[in-house]
């Protein structure tokens, strides 16, 4: 399954807000900016994940986005399907296989079993596991200023 460039976005868009919970709403010049995201652009996303329960919004001067749930109870996958739909690697595989070759089931068990396995990862993620991942490798980066 190949993401949409607006799903990616999303996925950028939930990240950031994810690593700065607890702050306090978060404007979208300052999300664009972090995870370079055109701020139209991001501002169509953000909607759409609101209407979708995943961020909710503040109006005001100190008003901005956050996350409608903790990072560690929001997933990868709730994302995903909510911005482009299923994760199937073939869309309509079932359909597809059986009419074209009745009785020639091969490729709709496999295509359903990598759906199956991509599933699992993306809905065994969290974005808290995305932010612990992102620490543990800025912590293995030693900068070194010698000359």
């Amino acid at each position: 399954m190949a993401l949409t460039q607006k799903a990616q976005y999303a996925l950028r868009a939930v990240y950031e807000l994810a690593v700065k919970q607890g702050r306090g709403p978060i404007r979208i010049a300052e999300i664009a900016t972090e995870q370079a995201i055109p701020r139209k652009f991001l501002e169509v996303i953000l909607y759409q994940l609101k209407q979708a329960g995943v961020v909710t919004s503040k109006r005001g001067k100190a008003g901005g986005y956050y996350l409608a749930k903790p990072a560690e109870e929001l997933t990868i996958g709730v994302v995903l399907r909510f911005m482009q739909g299923p994760t199937n690697p073939v869309e309509n595989s079932t359909r597809n296989d059986d009419a074209v070759l009745p009785g020639h089931c091969v490729f709709t068990s496999l295509w359903a079993e990598v759906d199956r396995a991509v599933s699992t990862i993306y809905d065994g993620t969290t974005f808290r596991d995305l932010i612990d991942r992102q620490r543990a490798l800025d912590a293995k980066t030693v900068r070194d200023y010698s000359i």
